[in-house]
Formats: structure tokens, C-alpha cells, sequence
């Protein structure tokens, strides 16, 4: 970038203002400083809402369209002033002095929260207008221009809100900014077709080659996912395939090379893999959730070059994120 045009950029960081900025969806994260959703440093846009249920999901937070209670027991001390302040008696205290919590009958009003003396409990997803999103991506626009690094707005699924997402990324192109998709691929074609117009790269998620085994694992079959990464890759848009590797769930060779096949002919080069990690478990028992895969454990250094070899035995770029 010349020096007129990075000064012409400073300023529209600055003065720009979306058209949609006063539409609203639901945030559960805006992570910045972020280094592997993209080129450069990037801010990323947590929305939250996601068609799929992948058994790994390190975000389980992300997964229903609304704010939900975190709770982590570890840190209350049973003071029971959550009791006595939920209107809607979802906590109450069971035999021996824990603390239940009835999600079905919570409403996320909050007031457990501000009661809560020890920080056991929070707030996991917010409403915010398009134009408070873009405020916080503002801040590090001096950190974009240095690196060539942007906005990317990932999920659960960022088509799940289809137009906020929209407004976020016409807003930030609006700032100059380069703007990224990431997407499960599970979404209405013409929904994502209408979103990657105004990505300059889309981060394309694949589970799984088999639809059986894509719907073991994530609640659906592939057919609508693979079809929807075709249509992609026609569109000339910049692509970066992002693979999570579980152990005994999708590393075998046979979807590995049935994979690297599948991008190969779409013309694509550009793969990332992200080993699998056990970093999101706390998260579901705050969210009174059942983690399916405690059994598994991290991959070895050795496996996941197992499988870099494998696609690039394909021609293909891969890359751990």
C-alpha cells in the first residue's frame, strides 16, 4: 500500500460509518490480536447460533442462537444469594448443599449474576448493534494496515445471521479493512453466495467426506456442505480449508485422501488443519452440557505430520492452526 493510499485508509478508520450499523445480532466473543483466522493480525467476530453439533466443539457456547448462564461451580462458595434473588426458581439447592440450576426455567435475566459475589456465574452472548462491533474493530486499525490483517467473522456460523453478518462485513469493508468468512458450510447456497461477495477470503470448514459419518459426528449429512464449498471455489473468492483432525473420528487415511482429492479438483490450494485439543471441556460443564469425547487426548506431534503429508501429497499448502 502506497503512502496516499494508507493515509486515504487511516481515514476512513477513522469516519466510516455502515449503513446497516444500527442492526443488531448476538456476540458471544470479539477475540483481537488474533493470528491464525487470516492474514495478519485480525479482530474475530464470535457470533453466536450454529446449525451443526460437532461432537469437539471447543465452543459450545456458540452453538444456541441466544445468551445463555455460565456457571462454574469451582468458584462458588455457596452463599445461596443466587437462590434468593432468581425470580423464575431455576437455582436451587439440592441434598448435601449444591447448587442446581434448571435451565429449562432459566431466562438469563442476569440477576444471579450481579448477585454473585465470586464470579461464579456469567453471561455468555450479547446483543450488539453492527456499529458497536465495528467501534471495537477501530481500535486496532494501525495494527491492520502494518500487517495486512483485517476482520473476520467467524460462529458457530456466521451465516446462522445471515444479515448481521452482512453489515458487519460491508461495514468493515467500508473501513478499507480485508474481511474474512468462516463457515461450516451448512447454510442456504444463496445466503452464502450473497455473504461472499463482500468476504475478500472465506475460511471453509470440512469435517467429514462420508455423509454418514459427517452426520454421526455433526448432526447432519455433507451433501448441502460440499456442494456449498463447489459453489465457493467457482466464485473466485480466496479459500483457505480448514480441517479439524480428531483422532478416531475423521484422521483415518481413507477421508484424508478422499479429502485432499475433493479440494485438489476444486482447484484449491490452501489447507489448514487444526489438531484436536481438549481446551473447550470446562465450557460445557458451565453450560451443564455433556462432553462426548473425554475418552480422546491430544494429538501427538507425530500424527498430525502424519496427516500434513497426507494432503500434501495432493499438491496442497497445508499449514497447522
Amino acid at each position: 500500500m502506497n503512502s496516499e493510499n494508507a493515509g486515504r485508509h487511516e481515514v476512513r478508520l477513522k469516519e466510516g460509518t455502515a449503513p446497516g450499523a444500527k442492526m443488531s445480532g448476538i456476540v458471544f466473543d470479539i477475540q483481537r490480536y488474533c493470528l491464525n483466522d487470516g492474514p495478519g493480525i485480525r479482530t474475530t467476530v464470535f457470533l453466536k447460533g450454529c446449525p451443526l453439533r460437532c461432537l469437539w466443539c471447543c465452543n459450545p457456547e456458540s452453538q444456541m442462537p441466544r445468551p445463555e448462564l455460565f456457571y462454574n461451580e469451582s468458584l462458588c462458595t455457596r452463599c445461596y444469594r443466587c437462590v434468593e434473588v432468581c425470580p423464575h426458581h431455576a437455582t436451587t439447592i439440592e441434598d448435601g448443599g449444591a447448587i442446581n440450576i434448571d435451565r429449562k426455567l432459566c431466562e438469563v435475566c442476569g440477576k444471579c449474576v450481579e448477585a454473585c459475589p465470586n464470579e461464579a456465574r456469567a453471561i455468555t452472548g450479547k446483543r450488539m448493534t453492527v456499529e458497536e462491533v465495528l467501534d471495537v474493530v477501530r481500535k486496532d486499525g494501525l495494527f491492520y494496515r502494518n500487517s495486512g490483517g483485517g476482520v473476520t467473522v467467524s460462529g458457530g456460523e456466521a451465516a446462522f445471521q445471515a444479515g448481521f453478518t452482512l453489515e458487519i462485513l460491508k461495514g468493515s469493508q467500508g473501513l478499507g479493512l480485508h474481511t474474512a468468512l468462516e463457515t461450516c458450510g451448512y447454510t442456504d447456497t444463496d445466503t452464502l453466495g450473497g455473504l461472499i461477495k463482500h468476504a475478500d477470503l472465506v475460511l471453509f470448514d470440512i469435517k467429514h467426506m462420508d455423509p454418514e459419518a459427517h452426520h454421526q459426528l455433526t448432526g447432519a449429512e455433507n451433501e448441502l456442505v460440499l456442494a456449498n464449498l463447489r459453489m465457493v471455489a467457482r466464485s473466485g473468492v480466496q479459500v483457505i480449508v480448514r480441517m479439524p483432525i480428531i483422532p478416531g473420528c475423521n484422521d483415518s487415511e481413507e477421508n484424508l485422501r478422499a479429502a485432499g482429492d475433493y479440494i485438489y479438483h476444486l482447484g484449491l490450494k490452501k489447507v489448514d488443519i487444526i489438531p484436536y485439543h481438549k481446551l473447550g471441556i470446562a465450557k460445557y460443564r458451565r453450560l451443564g452440557k455433556e462432553y462426548q469425547l473425554e475418552h480422546l487426548v491430544t494429538m501427538k506431534a507425530e500424527d498430525v505430520q502424519t496427516v500434513e503429508n497426507i494432503l500434501k501429497s495432493y499438491g496442497l499448502e497445508v499449514h497447522q492452526a
